[in-house]
């Protein structure tokens, strides 16, 4: 499979962010009461998940290795800004609906964990086809939940309504709705083994804290780089021992190779 294809599959399918990984929670659960809102705000993650992708992956050999996680803070934020105002001054009902949860992008878990785990050691290219992946497959997440919340909760789909007012089940256009929606969709993952981070079917990270980005502190990340720097330094050795063995591997048949040479030339 092409590598390019292969991150749009990862991020949308296989690593889904949302029904995979569980991961962004946040605007997840608060931004999907209607299939508008969270249409709008999948996009604008994407949007920020590939120029950071991009600029992170492109900057990775310039920035210091002990200030890459606030310089990529400073990277996303800027992005974030920008986003903002655009939105600000084209589509200023979607502003206004997500409110807080643009700036609030910024520390969302999805893109400084892409940022960490994938653009600081890839290229441009890769990089951006990373965070279009999963950019695409926050967006799939956030757009199911929030038409299923809004056919419940409004009877309609992005505006358009189709059932009757008084067959509207109000609770799941409000704050509990998200919840329930998700613990039925966690349920059903459960039930069917399909891969989710509650069932343990995720591959295990080589991350010191597990890869658990929804609930990092902050505080093993020096534990993070010294866990891969040692499996990184442990490839090299496996590397450099296989080349070595079949660096011998190959003088011994030429030797034996030239014995045998040396044999046939005293037979004649």
């Amino acid at each position: 499979m092409n590598k390019y294809i292969e991150r749009l599959y990862n991020g949308i399918i296989k690593e889904n962010p949302t029904f995979v990984l569980m991961l962004g929670m946040c605007p997840t659960l608060a931004t999907t009461t209607t299939a508008i809102n969270g249409l709008g705000m999948g996009l604008t993650t994407t949007a920020v998940l590939i120029f950071s992708n991009l600029l992170i992956s492109a900057l990775r050999k310039i920035i210091p290795d002990r200030v890459r996680i606030p310089a990529y803070i400073v990277i996303v934020a800027s992005l974030v800004t920008i986003v903002q105002l655009l939105l600000q001054a084209y589509i200023p009902s979607l502003n206004e609906s997500l409110g807080i949860f643009i700036p609030l992008i910024v520390v969302n878990c999805i893109i400084l964990g892409r940022a960490e785990a994938y653009a600081a050691k890839n290229g441009p290219i890769e990089s951006a086809f990373d965070g279009l992946g999963m950019g695409l497959g926050f967006t799939v997440g956030l757009t199911c939940i929030a038409i299923c919340r809004e056919i419940l909760g409004s009877g309609s789909v992005f505006g358009f309504p189709f059932i009757p007012e008084a067959y509207n089940i109000r609770i799941f256009g409000l704050a509990p709705g998200a919840f329930f929606v998700l613990a039925v969709l966690t349920a059903l993952q459960n039930k069917f083994k399909m891969p989710s981070a509650t069932n343990g079917s995720v591959p295990h990270s080589a991350l010191a804290c597990g890869g658990d980005c929804m609930h990092c502190s902050g505080a093993s990340c020096s534990s993070n780089h010294a866990t891969l720097e040692n499996i990184r330094v442990e490839a090299e050795k496996e590397a450099a021992a296989k080349k070595a063995a079949a660096l011998a591997a190959k003088q011994k048949a030429m030797a034996e190779k030239q014995a045998a040479e040396k044999q046939d030339k005293k037979e004649d």
